[in-house]
């Protein structure tokens, strides 16, 4: 089976690594292009297959991952439509373009896994949302999930739901970057060095999203364990709500899928 990457920017290189770090594909097993041969050394001294054609990878590739930016998109796919077939499946992780996008733009016979991972997926810790079109078979999405688990973890929801994935996890390493940052420079203006506060701003995040994961514990019952009556956390709980926490994460994430659906 081969795999192939039309773009080769951070995403496609986080899936590519994974994949071939847990042996699921070969190096040469694996063709990527992009126009910018530049773009493309990194792949080439993995010992992938590199080229400037994209029309190269669809053809010699079973599975093809559309990397691209949703501007280029639109070329791309006038480049390639001539080629789908019964035989190659596509990926796509392309920001806000729906089933029904490629289905007309390409074609509505493709085989098509539309799908939203995000950034974390750089180390081993994406998380994507992934929906399919009514062509792919049930033995397909297991493929598709395969690689898509090569970076990370993977959930199957309707495509209606995909741009509720933008803002919940696509998009969502942002606010906790910001959410980090605010911590850090709270710390520093307490007295702590700024390097030692993003370590300890970063563990306290980490370890307490790892916390409720493997407890299954809801993260309301996890909070009240920290919460001691009178005490420090609960104060800083207190005036978290009055200055608006959540409704400022709510209206944000709203506004973040509004968007998504208006791509």
């Amino acid at each position: 089976m081969k795999l192939g990457f039309i773009g080769s920017g951070n995403m496609a290189t986080a899936i590519m690594n994974g994949l071939i770090a847990n042996g699921t594909f070969k190096p040469e097993e694996i063709i990527v292009s992009n126009i910018s041969e530049e773009a493309l050394e990194p792949a080439a001294q993995k010992g992938c297959k590199t080229t400037t054609d994209n029309r190269e990878v669809v053809k010699n590739a079973d599975i093809i991952v559309f990397a691209v930016k949703p501007q280029v998109i639109g070329v791309v796919a006038e480049e390639i439509k001539d080629l789908v077939s019964d035989d190659k499946l596509f990926i796509s992780i392309v920001a806000g373009k729906t089933i029904a996008w490629f289905d007309e733009h390409i074609s509505p016979d493709m085989k098509l896994v539309r799908t939203m991972p995000n950034t974390p997926a750089l180390v081993g810790e994406g998380m994507t949302g992934a929906c399919v079109n009514k062509n792919v078979t049930e033995d397909e999405l297991k493929t598709a999930i395969m690689i898509l688990e090569g970076f990370g973890k993977v959930e199957v929801v309707p495509e209606h739901l995909m741009d509720v994935v933008v803002s919940v996890s696509g998009s969502a390493p942002a606010y906790v970057f910001m959410f980090l940052e605010a911590m850090a420079d709270a710390a520093v203006a307490d007295g702590m060095p700024r390097a030692q506060a993003y370590r300890f701003a970063a563990q306290a995040v980490m370890g307490s999203a790892k916390l409720m994961m493997e407890t299954g514990k809801h993260p309301g019952e996890l909070k009240d364990m920290v919460c001691s009556p009178g005490g420090t956390t609960i104060e800083a709980v207190r005036v978290l709500e009055q200055k608006g926490f959540r409704s400022a994460v709510i209206e944000a994430m709203k506004a973040c899928a509004e968007v998504s659906r208006n791509l």
